[in-house]
């Protein structure tokens, strides 16, 4: 075999594999080789700072020493067992999340991904309900399976609306606001007004759902503002709708807490994860089951079901993942990184560059949305994004980028000494990239 260079890695697998959300002739994909914590090293051995975490999944940083060793663990003991069987791994998994979740939730349905806990939540509502339609956001994701992609509210929809009963909203973002609000306050009152409305205008007995990322992430890290998902809740009470809240991204750390909702006053029905619980180092998601829809599948049986629900591989690295977190204070650790120097640095870093209109986030969950006009608040061009992604990887700093945005969302176990590193390169670049 070759000796394993990023330029023969990248040939081989661009010439075999076909890449998501690409169009193939286009693809500049990296290479990398290991990582620990932060780190990522390519195969020419460059290091990398990962302000990324990948997809904003690797919580607990890469190759955590606890969850590799229980994913070999379980290897040794059993690598696979089909989901009709009870398999201690799994278990101990689905009582270490419900331990997490608020009182009342008493199941975990799982599953190999966060689009199909959200594709399964979706099912379970329309089936509790007897209804049909489905709420959710225009500044959302929620997954790429047939109704989470229609759920998803950004342009990815638009070629894959094969998935009935799909309605969408616009939630609160006072900086770009829809409702013409000028106070958090307002926004908020406006952007429950216009669901409400939107709900009775289509029938509230026709809704079976609303489904909202806690703290939308791909969208653009919009942290609801206060009573907003408090008045959510609310309405889904008045009107007997199931409010299904996607911790997909925001869950396990991110934000600073274990979920993200827990921050603001409000107890869904059904709770969608994945990602942080258990960094992505095997395929894992689940929907946590509150008692009464759960009490609805004791007689009737529910329709769904996937080959690899609760992978022994993928919870055991759940149980390691969960039980380190605990351990090592590892969401804590997040919300005082957030606390003491994202959110400190970020500010100080809008005060005094006009090319950065607004920071906003929670713990390790934040975006910093740029502008070319700060009066206007014009975003900046998609070129500009290029040439501050280029510089930031020139920089040995693996970023998150999406419109006008960089996400900084490193792992939730990010060193202090790292952390400032990422950002202070990041200001760098901003102060020395013309803006256009």
């Amino acid at each position: 075999m070759a000796e394993l260079t990023n330029a023969y890695v990248i040939e081989h697998d661009t010439g075999h594999v076909m890449h998501s959300w690409s169009a193939q002739q286009k693809l500049a994909p990296l290479a990398f080789r290991t990582g620990h914590g932060a780190t990522l090293i390519d195969y020419d051995g460059k290091e990398y700072l990962d302000l990324s975490s990948q997809l904003v999944n690797t919580n607990i940083g890469h190759q955590h020493p606890k969850v590799v060793a229980a994913i070999t663990e379980q290897a040794n003991e059993l690598t696979t067992v089909a989901p009709a069987h009870a398999n201690a791994t799994r278990a101990r998994a689905a009582e270490l999340i419900l331990d997490l979740a608020p009182e009342g939730f008493n199941k975990v349905f799982f599953t190999n991904g966060g689009a199909d806990a959200n594709e399964n939540a979706i099912r379970m509502a329309r089936l509790y309900t007897g209804r049909d339609k489905v709420i959710s956001h225009y500044r959302s994701y929620h997954g790429n399976t047939g109704a989470a992609i229609v759920a998803t509210g950004d342009w990815r929809r638009v070629p894959n609306e094969y998935s009935r009963g799909h309605l969408h909203v616009f939630g609160p973002h006072l900086y770009r606001t829809r409702f013409w609000a000028e106070t958090e306050t307002q926004e908020t009152e406006r952007a429950l007004e216009h669901l409400e409305q939107t709900i009775i205008a289509e029938g509230a007995s026709s809704i079976a759902a609303i489904l909202l990322e806690s703290v939308p992430g791909t969208a653009g890290v919009l942290v609801p503002p206060p009573g907003y998902l408090r008045g959510v809740r609310e309405i889904c009470d008045r009107h007997g709708i199931v409010l299904i809240l996607d911790e997909v991204m925001a869950g396990f750390g991110r934000t600073g807490e274990w979920f993200a909702f827990s921050a603001h006053d409000v107890v869904p029905d059904l709770i969608t994860f994945a990602k942080g619980v258990n960094s992505g180092y095997v395929p894992l998601g689940g929907v946590i089951v509150s008692a009464p829809i759960a009490a609805k599948f004791d007689d009737e049986v529910f329709p769904g079901g996937l080959t690899y629900s609760g992978h022994p591989l993928a919870c055991a690295a759940a149980v390691a993942t969960i039980e380190a977190m605990r351990d090592e204070g590892v969401v804590d650790n997040a919300r005082r990184l957030g606390d003491e120097i994202i959110g400190p640095e970020l500010r100080a870093l809008a005060e005094e560059l006009d090319v950065v209109g607004e920071v906003r986030g929670r713990g390790v969950f934040w975006a910093i949305e740029l502008v070319s006009d700060a009066a206007a608040r014009t975003p900046v061009s998609a070129e500009y994004m290029g040439a501050v992604k280029s510089a930031l990887l020139d920089r040995g700093i693996l970023p998150f980028t999406a419109d006008n945005r960089i996400h900084v969302v490193p792992p939730c176990v990010i060193g202090d000494d790292e952390l400032r590193r990422g950002l202070a390169a990041i200001a760098e670049v901003l102060r020395e990239t013309p803006v256009s």
